[in-house]
């Protein structure tokens, strides 16, 4: 029999190429214009946090689907350079999503995903038992694999945690079963139906053992157990914020495979997702771990 492949963090999820253009202003209605930065690189949610993952100095793989197309080939050129883990991923003659990213000159930006006709990978196309991972990271773009994955990773006691940046039927489906919800604003308020986040963070820690809401340049809150508390951002210059959720969320992922405290786990998972904010474009700007260490020292 194969030896199973042991891995750090397996993600679960979407994988999209991106295309980022700095511009100085949103457009407005028939207006054209022009980018003054253009950066295409690989991106979404899961396919960043295995990169980010492996940046680290964890083993990572990625599970999901890439087409058959030019843009599927750049991704998974990028997935193999970064040392990640590709025998999860699926081909296929339905296209590799695509985005379209615009930035503002403060970091903010605006983005637009095509995913077109390509369809979620049905629940029995991946063969997971060959894989040990000591976490699974999801973000609920396969909302057929993902669900059965988290059931047995109960049956064999692997934390599971999920990317939840929006409501849609993956995210809702897997946030009351997942052991770390790891959630947007946007995400706990439409949820909860709560306007205020600490008030959405009462509802969704009676659903789930352990939460975390994070508030963009405004930091993060957090429940677990009996304990609730408050972590500011860091202060970091601001070149375009793609990416960061996706950074914060492996690098999140990474600390609880390694057994890390609670309060470290948070701190080094702000501090890479403070420093992907630094350079444009998602991959470009995902640090290494040598990187974070040297930004969390000299604080």
């Amino acid at each position: 029999m194969e030896n199973p492949l042991v891995v750090d963090v397996l993600c679960v999820g979407n994988a999209s190429y991106d295309m980022v253009f700095r511009v100085d202003h949103h457009p407005g209605e028939d207006e054209k214009m022009v980018a003054d930065n253009f950066t295409c690189c690989g991106g979404g949610p899961a396919g960043n946090a295995a990169v980010a993952v492996a940046r680290l100095g964890f083993k990572a793989a990625f599970a999901g689907y890439l087409g058959s197309d030019v843009f599927g080939d750049l991704y998974l050129q990028e997935l193999v350079m970064e040392g990640v883990d590709t025998s999860l991923v699926v081909r296929g003659s339905d296209p590799t999503p695509v985005s379209s990213v615009l930035v503002k000159p403060d970091g903010m930006r605006s983005l637009v995903n095509y995913r077109g006709s390509t369809p979620h990978l049905p629940e029995d196309r991946l063969d997971f038992s060959r894989i040990e991972p000591n976490v699974i990271l999801f973000d609920g773009h396969e909302p057929n694999i993902s669900p059965p994955l988290v059931r047995s990773a109960k049956e064999k006691g692997i934390p599971t945690i999920l990317d939840a940046g929006s409501v849609h039927a993956g995210t809702q489906a897997l946030a009351p079963i997942v052991d770390y919800l790891v959630c947007s604003e946007k995400f706990a308020r439409e949820y909860t139906g709560e306007t205020d986040e600490t008030n959405a963070l009462a509802v969704l820690r009676t659903k789930v053992p352990t939460v975390v809401i994070t508030l963009g340049s405004h930091g993060l809150i957090w429940a677990t157990n009996d304990e609730t508390g408050r972590l500011p951002a860091y202060a970091v210059d601001v070149v375009d914020s793609t990416g960061a959720g996706d950074v914060f969320h492996g690098a999140f992922a990474a600390c609880v495979a390694q057994g890390k405290g609670w309060r470290e786990t948070l701190e080094y998972a702000g501090a890479a997702a403070a420093l992907c904010c630094t350079k444009a474009g998602a991959r470009p700007g995902i640090p290494t771990r040598a990187e974070v260490e040297r930004f969390l020292f000299s604080r």
